[in-house]
């Protein structure tokens, strides 16, 4: 396998920076925005973006994260080995602006899951979506509202998001190529 680095942990921060900025810019404000990360790597990114906010607005946003497990589509195809998560949100979501953060956008299809299970959880006035990386080869109408960077890619590609909190080792984005 052949893998390059496309963001080092320098760009995760300033993207993640950046991120937070469009959020509080476009929400006019952070009164009513919950961040909710998907897990895994979601949760670690929706902190970090709470953490921003916070620095430059003065109030921390609540965090929660969801785990969709039981809403993907590809459930079956996965086997018994798929391990269900706590789902935590920690505030009612009804009326609030939610914003879904994960690492890469792909086909969309873990969008959609996150979809079905927060309205099993209540009904945001808003549903927005932050992503480190959008690499691409939607399969579902789905688009991301804040968007770390957009990396053209093919169906032979990886994208790994490496984070300390999960993986233990420092952050990058790589892109892993399979050879044949």
């Amino acid at each position: 396998m052949n893998e390059k680095q496309i963001l080092s942990a320098d760009d995760i921060r300033r993207a993640l920076v950046r991120i937070a900025h469009e959020i509080d810019e476009r929400n006019e404000g952070i009164r009513d925005i919950i961040l909710v990360g998907i897990r895994r790597r979601g949760v670690p990114l929706a902190e970090r973006i709470a953490t921003a906010l916070a620095d430059f607005v003065g109030q921390r946003v609540p965090v929660g994260q969801l785990d969709i497990t039981l809403y993907r589509d590809d459930l079956s195809k996965r086997g018994p080995a798929s391990v269900v998560r706590k789902t935590s949100i920690g505030a009612d979501i009804t009326g609030r602006v939610v914003v879904l953060i994960d690492d890469v956008l792909y086909t969309g299809r873990t969008v959609r899951a996150a979809l079905d299970a927060l309205a099993d959880l209540g009904r945001p006035a808003r549903i927005q979506l932050a992503v480190l990386v959008d690499r691409g080869h939607r399969e579902l109408p789905i688009r991301a509202d804040f968007v770390g960077k957009n990396v053209p890619t093919s169906r032979q590609e990886r994208v790994e998001v490496r984070l300390q909190e999960i993986d233990a080792t420092a952050d990058c984005v790589v892109i892993v190529r399979q050879e044949s």
